[in-house]
């Protein structure tokens, strides 16, 4: 479907003689890009970019314009100063919150507002997305995932590819360039002469993108698609058809939502692919997926300088594999369990007891949070009453799910009787344990080397294969840099040396050379250059890591008319402090009352808490405490609160959010 015209209605702003002065000495040019007036630059006659948090595109008519975008709420500021009394109608390149949050001080009923069509939901629909829980559990699709808007917005027209309208002195051509979302769309504009393409985050400028962790996506395994979980820049070849089209069309400029005016696009796009695909071989040439799943790579597998398999054996006698979880059994049949995420592994264990190769269970480690080694372990613990042991990350999301949002976690919280610190060695029958934090598959992660027997055995949980490590899944947190992430796990198994590395979802042991070792922290150091280069932050973890700002908790269950503490933690990734401040974003529900007309979404001058601001230690965590006061009218239900994020230089609306769920008052 086709859309050729939307139906425009004007909004009515009142403006002042002196605004209406200030127009007159903001006339767009139409010579090249050189005016710039504050924040706006203009490209012609008709056309201008006001650039702040999200660059957004003004076409105007006389004093009527058209936005693509929204932008912060210095927007509506602006468009005073140009003389613009009435916005017809705003286009929208994708969902994300940060793009549409200011439409509150933009648009009324009169604003035609279009959409990507397959996004259409994610606009005005967005409580479908929230309640369910497959959005919240058990999460292995991460499309749409990140910025969800958190309250709907109207939507009057949707755009499909291929469709052209015109509109004033301009003729606007919709093209499909998914890759950052699934349904992103550019709007190529033709007025005064120009052809200037809107393309959304699909490039940040000259050879990078706004972010890396968008890009989740599930690879192609023969004619399925794999879960999102399994696909690190899984979105990439998709981003680059995109970016060709984008190409095709040659525009005389390229304006990205984040980032910077391009005025050379063929030049910027054809960077930003070649630096695609180095990242992307450099991934594959040390990832654990090889082993998995070896036909994903099917392309890359006669490429040069990739690592070498690691050699194989059989697991030591002492060990038992049930799905994703071990035992390890001493000579007097006592046993102590690694992970529990599936119910057949209880009969398994059961079925060792009633062959007498187990006489009793004494203790349960957990690798690590997601579900699959964790779902079972509150069965576990009603069947086999023994002590749960992990380290301080791992036991921080077991115990208290509600409070993190992360892939592939379970609702069911786990008992955590003991958390060893790092490097704390205790004896169990005649073998010695050690326990670590080992951040690799994800920063809560926990290794365990266990030696006895003259052996000297590794669990690593799923950080490892065969083929490398396991850093498919951005979400998961896994760092790049020295000492930390990867990198710190491979130091550390270099230290300890274990003769068997065991992996949860692999029967057979396997051994890494001294060289292999070597290989791996290579590949990660030059990852952290080339990852850099890609994003226009000063370390690739920001590109990397789509929780570097979240909030703990993430969820919490509580009353209407209580105050509650909300403590958002920022990682600062950078060499140096950083100045951080952040506020909350308080839903329409809170700040009126049911006999109030609310706008869709609330303006956040009107409905935010106060800012508050902390520095940020170089390379560690720093916390800000937030007070929600919820009122005694808003009813019961799940409410979600979008956290606007200051940091450094850079201005991050709706960045993050937390949820709070309202129940209703005891009788």
């Amino acid at each position: 479907m086709k859309h050729t015209s939307l139906c425009p209605r004007n909004i009515i702003r009142p403006i002042s003689k002196i605004a209406m002065g200030l127009m007159a000495c903001c006339v767009f040019s139409s010579v090249g890009i050189a005016q710039q007036t504050k924040d706006v630059t203009h490209l012609s006659d008709h056309l201008a970019v006001h650039k702040g948090p999200i660059n957004v595109g003004i076409i105007r008519d006389g004093d009527k314009a058209l936005l693509i975008d929204c932008g912060n709420e210095r927007v509506a500021d602006v468009l005073t100063d140009l003389g613009i009394t009435k916005v017809e109608q705003i286009l929208f390149t994708h969902h994300h919150r940060d793009q549409v949050c200011n439409i509150g001080r933009l648009a009324t009923e009169q604003t035609q507002i279009g959409v990507p069509a397959t996004e259409r939901d994610l606009f005005d629909n967005v409580a479908s997305y929230w309640n369910n829980p497959k959005n919240r559990w058990h999460t292995y699709n991460f499309r749409p995932y990140h910025l969800i808007l958190t309250e709907p917005v109207r939507v009057d027209t949707v755009f499909d590819d291929g469709a052209s309208f015109t509109w004033g002195p301009a003729k606007i051509d919709v093209l499909a360039t998914p890759g950052h979302t699934n349904g992103s769309l550019s709007y190529v504009v033709h007025v005064d002469g120009k052809r200037v393409a809107f393309c959304g985050d699909a490039i940040y400028d000259e050879g990078r993108l706004w972010d890396l962790y968008s890009l989740q996506k599930g690879p192609l395994r023969g004619n399925q698609r794999m879960r999102d979980y399994h696909g690190f820049l899984g979105a990439r070849m998709e981003l680059v058809q995109s970016l060709r089209r984008l190409r095709e069309t040659k525009p005389d400029i390229l304006i990205p939502s984040h980032g910077q005016v391009m005025t050379d696009p063929a030049k910027a796009i054809n960077l930003l692919i070649k630096r695609l695909d180095l990242c992307y071989d450099r991934y594959v040439a040390i990832s654990a997926l090889r082993h998995y799943a070896p036909e994903v790579f099917a392309e890359y597998a006669c490429r040069k300088n990739y690592m070498s398999f690691a050699t194989k054996k059989p697991a030591p006698s002492c060990l038992r594999h049930h799905g994703t979880t071990w035992a390890l059994v001493s000579q007097n049949k006592a046993a102590f369990v690694i992970d529990y995420g599936r119910s057949k592994a209880v009969e398994g264990i059961k079925q060792l007891v009633d062959q007498g190769e187990i006489e009793r269970i004494e203790g349960l480690w957990i690798t690590h949070y997601h579900d699959d080694h964790v779902d079972f372990i509150p069965e576990f613990q009603r069947t086999f009453d023994c002590p749960c042991i992990t380290v301080g990350p791992v036991a921080d999301v077991v115990t208290r799910p509600l409070a993190w949002k992360l892939p592939c976690i379970s609702p069911h919280k786990a008992r955590v009787d003991r958390i060893p610190a790092h490097g704390e060695s205790w004896t169990w029958h005649e073998f010695t344990m050690t326990a670590y934090h080992f951040p690799g598959q994800t920063f809560y992660h926990a290794g365990l080397l266990v030696e006895g027997r003259g052996l000297r055995m590794f669990f690593a949980g799923d950080s490892f294969s065969p083929t490398g490590i396991d850093d498919y899944c951005t979400f998961n947190r896994n760092w790049l840099g020295k000492n930390v992430g990867f990198d710190r796990c491979i130091r550390l198994l270099e230290k300890i040396k274990p003769t068997y590395i065991i992996n949860c979802h692999i029967n057979d042991a396997f051994e890494f050379t001294a060289e292999q070792y070597r290989f791996m922290r290579d590949n990660l150091a030059q990852r952290e250059k080339l990852f850099s280069q890609l994003v226009p932050w000063d370390h690739a973890n920001y590109g990397m890591d789509g929780s570097w700002v979240r909030c703990d908790p993430y969820e919490q269950h509580t009353q209407a008319g209580r105050t509650v503490p909300l403590d958002v933690v920022v990682t600062n990734h950078s060499a140096q402090d950083r100045i951080v401040a952040c506020r909350a974003v308080l839903p329409t529900r809170w700040t009126q009352h049911d006999n109030v007309p609310h706008a869709t979404p609330n303006k956040p001058s009107a409905g935010s808490t106060t800012w508050t601001k902390t520095t940020a230690p170089a390379k560690a965590d720093a916390k800000m405490t937030l007070k929600l006061d919820i009122p005694e009218h808003v009813p019961p239900g799940r409410y979600v609160i979008p956290i606007d994020v200051r940091y450094g230089s850079w201005n991050l609306p709706q960045f993050t959010e937390a949820i709070i769920v309202l129940q209703s008052h005891n009788p």
